[in-house]
Order: structure tokens, then C-alpha cells, then sequence
């Protein structure tokens, strides 16, 4: 069965730099458009970022536009977020997200979750 990996969370103080990683178990997850999610406790999960399957087109949560980069290795079969300049409020559980569709979604309609890495910033 197909699986998505996320890892690279932890720690961080506000102002620092996280990168957060998913690795994808099997190469169809090249033709996937891909995202990150988030779900802070007692919320619900909220879109992040997303990529096409090209990894051409990107689009961003107005709450992380100029602070998050989301780019995609096809070769390697991984996506990463990159975040910069955390904040607090950036605190959750982090989900990465495959969806076998070109258009990328705000919504949480993706076919495959990761099991979430938690990132925390302390203020």
C-alpha cells in the first residue's frame, strides 16, 4: 500500500527555520499532485502550501505566502516545506498529502495522508 513519511519536525523558537520532509513509497507519487496540511489542537486541519506534479506550480496559505516554500525532488520521490520565520501560531501537527489529480486543493479531498510530524514554536 502506497505511503507518505513525514519527518524533519521538532522545536523551534519564533523567528527560526524548520524543514519538513515527506518521503513517498512508490514512484506513481511523481504524477500526484502534493500538498501540506496542518491541524493545531482543537482545530481543524488547515491547507498549507501545495505543488503540481511538475512541481511548476505552487500556491500557499495567505497565513505562510513569503515564509513557506514547498518544492518536490521527483527523482528522489520527496516534498519539502520550508519553513522560515515561524511564529507560534505555526504550531501543529503537520500532514503531508497526495492527491492523483492535477489541480491542487485547498480541501482535504487528497487519496493519501501521512501520519503528521509535530512542529512546535515557542515564542
Amino acid at each position: 500500500q502506497a505511503q507518505l513519511v513525514e519527518s524533519g519536525g521538532g522545536l523551534v523558537q519564533a523567528g527560526g527555520s524548520l524543514r519538513l520532509s515527506c518521503a513517498a513509497s512508490e514512484r506513481s507519487f511523481t504524477r500526484y499532485t502534493m500538498g501540506w496540511f496542518r491541524q493545531a489542537p482543537g482545530k481543524e486541519r488547515d491547507f498549507v502550501a501545495g505543488i503540481s506534479s511538475s512541481g511548476n506550480v505552487t500556491y500557499y496559505a495567505d497565513s505562510v505566502k513569503g515564509r513557506f516554500t514547498i518544492s518536490r525532488d521527483n527523482a528522489k520521490n520527496t516534498v519539502a516545506l520550508q519553513m522560515n520565520s515561524l511564529k507560534s501560531e505555526d504550531t501543529a501537527v503537520y500532514y503531508c498529502a497526495a492527491r492523483r489529480s492535477s489541480t491542487i486543493l485547498t480541501a482535504l479531498q487528497y487519496d493519501y495522508w501521512g501520519q503528521g510530524t509535530q512542529v512546535t514554536v515557542s515564542s
